[in-house]
């Protein structure tokens, strides 16, 4: 039933912009993915996606992005807020595959300058996630006022964060070993 083939969980950086400061955020969850027993992951930068706007949906689909999408067994988002809101070339991006992401898991990494460490954003992801198929999990990870939590080389400077990351990698592997057998095991029909 391939449970011993390791799970796939790619780390999915959402925003293109200058100066991100979601992406120490997305290096430090990746590090910490890559650290689980039984998983192998894989950074990817919307930024290295390319998105054609000739088109809409599948027929703009980047083989590549589909490929590792179809192999996952989870996501992981991470993506900045922007007043409330996510960014538009991750949706654009989310919006290229469909069938790739029905029945897998995802957890969310929110990510702000402010206060509540993206849970906005979180919050309006979740109904995305759920049109699109996949299974949001009950932990997530908000780097609240981001500026604070990594040093201008992007060392992490609060190691609550270890602890934070270790609870909702705990709850997405679980979720997506569950989802794995149920896809292999269970007809849906």
């Amino acid at each position: 039933m391939g449970s011993d083939r390791p799970l796939f969980i790619p780390v999915i950086l959402g925003t293109p912009r200058q100066g991100r400061m979601s992406e120490n955020a997305a290096k430090f969850i990746h590090g910490e993915t890559s650290r689980r027993e039984g998983v192998k992951t894989e950074l990817i930068d919307v930024r290295d996606i390319p998105l054609s706007l000739n088109d809409a949906g599948e027929q703009i689909k980047d083989p590549k992005f589909s490929e590792i999408v179809s192999r996952a067994d989870a996501l992981i988002l991470v993506t900045p807020e922007y007043n409330h809101g996510y960014p538009g070339p991750m949706k654009h991006m989310l919006d290229t595959n469909l069938k790739e992401y029905i029945h897998k898991a995802v957890g969310i990494c929110g990510v702000s300058a402010g206060p509540f460490g993206g849970s906005r954003v979180i919050e309006n992801l979740l109904p995305v996630m759920r049109e699109l198929g996949l299974v949001t999990i009950f932990w997530d990870v908000n780097f609240s006022l981001v500026q604070n939590v990594f040093d201008a080389s992007g060392k992490l400077l609060d190691q609550a964060f270890v602890r934070r990351a270790e609870k909702f990698l705990k709850e997405l592997i679980w979720m997506a070993k569950v989802l794995r057998y149920g896809r292999e095991s269970i007809p849906i029909d």
